[in-house]
């Protein structure tokens, strides 16, 4: 089916939203996407069949440009992980577009927010319904989708599930595991927000979608483990484990920060199930095939998980820093001090080697000796409410810009010439290591920097304090990155 209605899809640098870019695109739907730093998507394979569109949801005259033209806009933004005034922020976002939409003459907004079935609701839920409000505040007619729990490779839920299934077969759990959800896949949900898009005429109306199935957290952990081939877990109910207990023990144990499994576990404790009252029947209905079941949901996820097939992940647009992380540079000018750790090495092995092992760093691979300092450090990142090592990669081969790598992300990628990360770890200031390489005189030449802008006397401190782990670290990195590409030239990636 081809339209000649152009899309605006927001958060196309998130989970939902970069997936929803390529379901458009397959059924012909010109798309504009908006997103802060054009370079988040430049490694998407989408990106050079879509109009970009650089802006900030609270600018207003950003916002009015990015939606000129547009007949549906399409509201997938989310700010949790930047504070605990997160829904002020959010508030104050969806209003401002709402406002943009109506100026632009857009003709409809179709949000994705969160199942609510209670009135006393987590602050994530309420957020999320105070958001549908504040884009229901202008004239523009908006269709609201609520879901659940959403199953699918590198969601943040189903990242949640499976390594808490995986790495507990025995475990105290809160009593909000028995309480009743309502998951959906996301091959669901993407069928109901690509079908929004073709609507013949603008719906004003707040509609629940769930799966074919209503069943417990607890039940849910069940089927994984049966999906993945694992025992029945144990799962023992203690009254005494909160939400932010819980949230607490699920940072430690899996790779979703605490910050943000806050949220994700606030809004288990009330029952989310999908109101047949507010069915969507009427306006798209299910597909061909019909919905999804959880066990198809969990298998198809874990398939493209051990495949390498995983197209975006929880992480792709979630950035919990330090307040003065936010910004990965500022202007020559600012007077910024930088500390560098330069270090350089000629090798003979040939540069699409020293590339393949350049570009798998982190992960699986590792990075490339000091193991344990290097899992130190991801422990104390987690402690003090960072992300740590365990985010590990969305493809043990192949990195994007965008790409979130262990407790870094890509900020810069050339094949066969640079790879530059920047850290998300927590840190008195701001950090990138960065790796150059280049073919002289028949040889290749690898330039590893790593550069650290302090924050306060405290960065200083922290800059001097870990130059001697450096000395060794640094080293050993480079040395096994020289190693690793000689084999790729003996034996290739096997």
């Amino acid at each position: 089916m081809s339209l000649s209605r152009r899309i605006l899809v927001t958060g196309a640098s998130g989970y939902v939203g970069g997936r929803l870019v390529r379901a458009l695109l397959n059924e012909e739907i010109p798309v504009r996407v908006t997103v802060r730093d054009a370079k988040k998507i430049t490694g998407q394979g989408w990106a050079n069949e879509v109009e970009i569109a650089v802006g900030n949801a609270t600018n207003f005259e950003e916002m009015k440009s990015a939606l000129e033209g547009i007949h549906t806009a399409f509201y997938l933004l989310h700010s949790i992980g930047v504070g605990s005034d997160f829904d002020e922020l959010e508030a104050r976002m969806a209003k401002n577009f709402a406002k943009a939409a109506e100026t632009a003459g857009v003709k409809q907004i179709v949000y994705l927010g969160g199942i609510a079935n209670d009135d006393k609701q987590s602050k994530h839920l309420a957020s999320r319904a105070r958001t549908g409000e504040e884009l229901r505040s202008t004239s523009v007619p908006v269709l609201e989708l609520r879901a659940g729990i959403i199953i699918g490779s590198g969601s943040a839920s189903f990242e949640m599930l499976r390594h808490l299934t995986h790495r507990l077969p025995v475990m105290t759990t809160p009593k909000w595991v028995s309480n009743r959800t309502h998951p959906i896949a996301i091959r669901d949900v993407l069928w109901y927000l690509t079908n929004a898009a073709k609507l013949a005429k603008p719906v004003n109306g707040i509609y629940d979608i769930g799966g074919p199935e209503i069943l417990s957290y607890a039940d849910m952990m069940q089927k994984f483990a049966k999906c993945s081939g694992l025992r029945k877990r144990w799962i023992i109910r203690v009254p005494v484990l909160t939400p932010k207990l819980s949230s607490l023990w699920i940072g430690f144990v899996t790779p979703v920060p605490t910050r943000l499994a806050r949220p994700l576990i606030g809004s288990l404790i009330n029952e989310t199930v999908a109101d047949p009252k507010k069915a969507i029947d009427a306006i798209i209905p299910k597909p061909p095939e019909g919905l999804i079941d959880v066990e198809s949901a969990i298998n198809l996820a874990l398939s493209r998980t051990t495949s390498n097939q995983v197209e975006t992940r929880w992480s792709d647009a979630t950035v919990i820093t330090a307040p003065w992380q936010k910004a990965q540079s500022d202007p020559a000018w600012a007077g910024e001090i930088t500390h560098r750790d330069k270090r350089e090495v000629f090798t003979d092995a040939p540069i699409d080697c020293v590339w393949r092992s350049i570009e798998q760093i982190g992960g699986e691979t590792g990075w490339y000796g000091a193991d344990f300092l290097w899992w130190a450090r991801g422990m104390l990142d987690r402690v003090v409410g960072g992300v740590g090592l365990r985010r590990g990669r969305r493809d043990p081969k192949h990195l994007r810009v965008g790409d979130s790598l262990d407790f870094w992300r890509v900020d810069a990628i050339e094949k066969e010439r640079l790879l530059r990360l920047y850290a998300e770890m927590i840190l008195p200031g701001k950090a990138w290591l960065e790796f150059r390489i280049e073919e002289i005189d028949g040889k290749v030449q690898i330039i590893q920097e790593a550069r650290f802008s302090p924050r306060g006397l405290g960065g200083q401190l922290y800059w001097y304090a870990i130059l001697p782990l450096h000395a060794f670290v640094f080293p050993t990195m480079l040395r096994n990155i020289v190693r690793s590409s000689k084999r790729k030239a003996l034996f290739g990636d096997a």
